[in-house]
């Protein structure tokens, strides 16, 4: 067979009408996906700009303040106070801890980081020392009208919670803080009384080395050490350290 006669003979390509409706068809989807891969150079411009403005931006970094405790001469004699004890109702005085050799008293309240830091050892070294003669107490005398949180129930929820030893009391008028020149929390007052002498400051100062977020492990060491002397009728081999802490939170 002539390449002629093949040409002749050959059946020209026809598209099934199928074929030709699926090309059709598939024109615009192409045409949609093209125009959502193309930017105008404008956008782009927008987009870079932006991303810049929040590398830009500083990140806001919300920390508790801290506050250290002022120095209180040693020999300061412990303020009279009435205080009520939210969990017993009981009222509780100076004079209720005359017949102790020592008496801490503690400056805390229940949201402060710092002291969530150390409730549970707190417990456990003032139980440890109330069985060797420590009279102690805690005292919370923030405003529940900025912290509702440190109000009087909720005292008597967190001393029934950790099962405190000690009375933890309320100061509603923040007198008593005052009285004892209290600035933080935790602060921690350590007094020890001769004989029928006034208890008088031995320590004052921090409970450790130890904070919320610097990984020293929490033992009691330095208010230890100042029990042991008080008790032993030692004197203080150290220089006390400031205590570190929330400020308290006053009146409005």
């Amino acid at each position: 067979m002539s390449l002629a006669t093949a040409a002749a003979g050959a059946q020209p390509f026809v598209r099934s009408s199928s074929s030709a409706a699926a090309a059709s068809s598939s024109r615009p989807l192409l045409a949609v996906a093209a125009a959502r891969h193309r930017r105008p150079h404008g956008s782009l411009a927008a987009a870079a700009a932006a991303a810049r403005r929040r590398r830009r931006r500083p990140l806001l970094q919300v920390r508790a303040a801290r506050t250290e405790s002022t120095a209180v001469s040693v020999g300061f004699r412990a303020p009279q106070f009435e205080l009520p004890e939210p969990l017993t109702g009981k009222l509780w005085t100076l004079d209720d801890f005359e017949g102790n050799p020592a008496l801490l008293v503690m400056f805390v309240c229940n949201h402060c980081p710092f002291v969530k830091h150390l409730k549970k050892d707190i417990a456990k070294l003032t139980s440890f020392y109330m069985e060797k003669g420590l009279a102690a107490v805690a005292i919370s005398s923030n405003s529940i009208v900025t912290h509702p949180q440190d109000g009087p129930d909720y005292i008597a929820e967190e001393a029934k919670l950790y099962k405190y030893s000690f009375p933890y009391l309320y100061d509603e008028s923040q007198e008593v803080a005052k009285a004892f020149r209290a600035v933080c929390t935790p602060e921690f007052y350590l007094f020890k009384k001769d004989g029928r002498r006034p208890f008088e400051l031995f320590y004052h100062g921090q409970f450790d080395d130890s904070r919320p977020s610097n990984n020293v492990p929490v033992t009691g060491r330095d208010l230890s050490r100042a029990i042991d002397c008080a008790l032993s009728g030692q004197e203080l081999p150290f220089v006390p350290k400031p205590s570190v802490g929330c400020s308290i939170k006053w009146h409005p």
